[in-house]
């Protein structure tokens, strides 16, 4: 056997070897898609990839609905575009044996009315949409069940149960010995909330902008410095969720972590006594300055006299009940 012929015969054994492998991927990805983990990938889809509690709150689904019609209406809009860039470059290729550039269209006003009406149309549609869902999202109720005053400070949260004359100083997420944990107690606030009321947030911030999220809500509002915001949201599932600051403000950004806990009316009042009974009486406004931390003696409620932090890090009380000496 020649030496060109091995060559030849390796070649023709390593291309069948790469298809083999080739096709091998290929149906071990079918295998994959049709498997059952297909289910689980189908509900991400319909929820466009939100966090899969769609029935948290009265106008989680609106939200959800309003996000995955955006995306389909998108992807139409994409494949139809995309179709017709293929369509053009194949069909207005220049062939072989061809010179020079191919026949030029010019002031065709049907083409150009079609490209400037179809873009306002769809802008339009998604624009009446989305003006519905929000003005539903944004209705404040005209006589809430629960008021709850929320301050975002660096890098923490202060709750306000104003209807009950109580508050919870809000701390920056602490670590363990394991790391962040969001089970250990006394590391991560807690805002808690009676399920199936109506509840009104009034939002503002003590020191810089932040944001308001709670991602299995689909529901998110900024936190600005004399401004007040207002979040109307009737929870109708009982659990807990994590909360984030949704607006980059600072080193500990990533640290301004909150759970919220839709607990039983029982439990929610509960809450309030055992606030109440620890001293927690009074509000934790914004107007007690940007960057303080309270300690056991302070003038306003729950802490000591206020001391300037000029790094930021004990910013808005977040070491409420902590002595500053």
């Amino acid at each position: 056997m020649s030496q060109q012929h091995r060559t030849r015969t390796s070649r023709s054994r390593w291309g069948t070897a790469r298809a083999a492998t080739a096709w091998g991927v290929v149906a071990a990805s079918a295998t994959f898609v049709t498997s059952g983990c297909t289910a689980a990938v189908r509900e991400d889809v319909q929820r466009g990839w939100l966090p899969p509690t769609p029935d948290t709150t009265t106008t989680t689904a609106l939200s959800q609905n309003l996000w995955v019609g955006s995306w389909i209406a998108a992807l139409v809009v994409g494949v139809v575009t995309w179709g017709l860039i293929l369509y053009c470059v194949v069909r207005f290729r220049r062939r072989r044996g061809e010179a020079g550039l191919p026949p030029q269209l010019r002031y065709n006003v049907p083409v150009e009315m079609l490209f400037t009406i179809m873009p306002l149309f769809m802008v339009g549609v998604l624009f009446y949409f989305t003006a519905r869902d929000q003005q539903i999202l944004e209705n404040r109720y005209d006589d809430p069940a629960v008021n709850i005053e929320v301050v975002g400070k660096r890098w923490g949260w202060d709750f306000n149960y104003t209807d009950a004359g109580v508050y919870d100083a809000g701390i920056q997420a602490q670590d363990t010995p394991n790391g962040l944990d969001f089970e250990a107690p006394g590391t991560i606030s807690t805002l808690y909330l009676p399920v199936d009321q109506q509840v009104e947030l009034t939002l503002t911030a003590r020191d810089v902008i932040h944001d308001f999220y709670v991602p299995a809500f689909n529901y998110k509002k900024d936190v600005i410095p004399g401004r007040t915001n207002y979040m109307s949201v009737t929870p109708t599932k009982e659990g807990e969720f994590i909360g984030r600051c949704a607006e980059l403000c600072g080193e500990g950004h990533s640290r301004m972590i909150f759970k919220v806990r839709v607990v039983s009316q029982e439990e929610y009042e509960q809450r309030l006594e055992q606030l109440r009974a620890a001293g927690n009486v009074g509000r934790l406004g914004p107007d007690i300055g940007p960057a303080h931390s309270l300690g056991e003696d302070s003038q306003v409620p729950g802490g000591g006299d206020q001391v300037e932090d000029t790094q930021g890090e004990d910013a808005g009380g977040q070491n409420a009940g902590r002595s500053n000496g």
